[in-house]
């Protein structure tokens, strides 16, 4: 990916949270943003309700914030390049693109433009389910704001097409010149508080930290000077959803997994289960014994977000001071310290004494953080990545005045691709899966709140009034939902919330993994699995 696009890639906020209070259109898909970023969501309400701003929701269920939206544009799954696209055909076949941008900013506006001309609102509707006159409509309210904004989540990324749907966002924000400045630009929330930090900080399998590719002799000197070594490998590593496969075929022998759980997080457990089970030696560090914990061989004692020291980097790239509130428990330590003594045993000292001075490590080699230290982070309550100099305020929002990394940003023409399994007689439903406001991801902490798990104890399954129906479900009753791989039984809640042929299921609760079912086919790029569309179908549950 180029120009914006690779900085989506990195799932980087082109701009920052307080500037939503000031956008005049939001474009919100695949992101239940009041239930898992409330604190966004309410800025977005607030916005509509207290300031008049457009709110365009694109989403296959009625989540809360289609309450507030002038548009709720509600897809067939899997079909994002598919809308977005015709978004794009209104706009350039009515001329409100911006001109002036695209000439002065832009390339390859010739190969979008062909690549959308099919993609009429009547194709569209075909396609997706959208109303033709709904799609036309929001696509102008979108490109005659200077100040419109895409806020999107992992309903777009978790696609075997989610770096397609990903540059087709940047292609719309470019198109109606939503980029670069303040209220604008793409904005992909971010799944957990530190998953941009771990990214910046290299914890991806091509890059060291702030994105800086292991290809790149340059950057393998650089690091080795830095850590007094020599022979840093330079080729690409696996990815998290490619270890599975590999394990299972003795590619790979031994495991180090830190504060994750795929045991409950990936899809076809079953599979990733064989993977684990493959492997000659497990070790898991983590704060309670996780379903991955308990297949380990070794399991080491890690320290929660109250009891270390170091920084978050959230969704809008902001970088953030934690601060130790109490000791970790028992024989837990900080996660660094833990690797820095496995390291000392593997024969390299990490002489360490803080994670301060870890943190002055990496704005030394990281030029987006280079302007950063402690004392800065405290007495700003954070800055904004990039902070080049020791001067520098910090970035609130990239691209400014059409800047972008590789010169000009780049136009991409993208076909439409449907899903990798889609519904058929023997399995006639798509299952969609999420979140819920009340539990986090494996629910590792939060089933252990009796006030959160009073609220959703169990797992459950929405299922449209018409499907229930036809199926002779009611709302309360046991059912089963069972795909090509796995199956799981659940309380049906019926509901209007989904639509007819869509069942939603959170993945929650390890105990009825809806991951089980989903697919474990990949997007060929970013190798993020389709976890948002699977073919199920639904019987009577035990």
């Amino acid at each position: 990916m180029a120009g914006l696009a690779a900085t989506l890639g990195s799932g980087a906020m082109t701009n920052s949270v307080g500037e939503f209070e000031d956008c005049e259109v939001f474009l919100v898909t695949g992101s239940n943003t009041t239930e898992q970023h409330p604190l966004i969501g309410s800025r977005i309400i607030n916005a509509v309700k207290n300031k008049g701003a457009t709110l365009i929701l694109v989403d296959p269920r009625k989540i809360q914030l289609s309450k507030h939206a002038k548009y709720h544009l509600s897809p067939r799954c899997g079909t994002d390049v598919a809308w977005l696209n015709g978004m794009m055909n209104v706009i350039i076949k009515e001329g409100i693109e911006d001109k002036e941008f695209i000439q002065n900013f832009t390339e390859g506006y010739e190969e979008l433009k062909k690549a959308v001309e099919k993609y009429t609102p009547e194709y569209v509707e075909k396609i997706t389910g959208i109303p033709a006159g709904q799609l036309a409509e929001a696509a102008r309210a979108f490109a005659r704001s200077k100040k419109s904004s895409i806020l999107y989540c992992m309903g777009i990324t978790q696609h075997t097409t989610g770096v397609d749907n990903v540059k087709s966002c940047a292609n719309l924000a470019m198109l109606t010149g939503n980029i670069g400045k303040p209220s604008t630009g793409v904005n992909p929330l971010r799944g957990q508080n530190n998953v941009q930090g771990a990214c910046d900080m290299g914890g991806l399998p091509n890059v060291y930290c702030g994105y800086q590719k292991v290809t790149d002799p340059k950057a393998k000197e650089k690091f080795e000077n830095a850590w007094n070594v020599t022979g840093l490998p330079d080729n690409v590593g696996v990815t998290v959803t490619a270890v599975p496969n590999l394990a299972a075929e003795g590619k790979i022998k031994a495991l180090y997994v830190l504060g994750e759980n795929p045991m409950v997080s990936d899809p076809n457990i079953e599979h990733v289960r064989k993977g684990l089970e493959s492997l000659d030696f497990l070790v898991v560090q983590d704060i309670f014994l996780t379903e991955t914990a308990q297949l380990a061989d070794v399991v080491l004692p890690g320290a929660s977000y109250a009891e270390k020291d170091g920084t978050f980097t959230n969704t809008e790239r902001r970088v953030q001071r934690i601060r130790k509130a109490v000791a970790p428990p028992g024989e837990a330590k900080q996660d660094w310290e833990i690797i820095a003594e496995i390291s000392k045993l593997c024969g390299y000292d990490m002489s360490y004494k803080s994670a301060e001075e870890i943190f002055d490590e990496l704005a030394f080699v990281t030029p987006s953080y280079h302007g950063m230290d402690y004392s800065r982070l405290d007495k700003d309550f954070g800055l904004h990545w990039p902070c080049p100099t020791k001067d520098h305020p910090g970035t609130p929002y990239l691209h400014k005045d059409g800047k972008f990394a590789r010169g000009k940003g780049l136009f991409t023409g993208i076909d439409f691709k449907e899903a990798a399994e889609l519904p058929d007689d023997e399995y006639p439903f798509t299952l969609t899966t999420g979140r819920t406001y009340f539990h986090y991801h494996t629910r590792t902490l939060t089933k252990r709140s009796s006030a959160l798990e009073r609220e959703v104890p169990e797992c459950y399954v929405e299922l449209n009034p018409e499907d229930a129906k036809k199926h002779l479900i009611r709302s309360g009753q046991n059912v089963k939902v069972t795909s090509r791989r796995g199956s799981l039984d659940a309380k049906a809640i019926v509901t209007d919330i989904v639509k007819t042929g869509t069942i939603f299921i959170p993945f929650h609760f390890a105990e009825q993994a809806v991951n089980n079912l989903t697919i474990d086919a990949l997007d060929p790029v970013a190798k993020i699995p389709e976890y948002k569309v699977c073919a199920v179908k639904i019987g009577g549950g035990n």
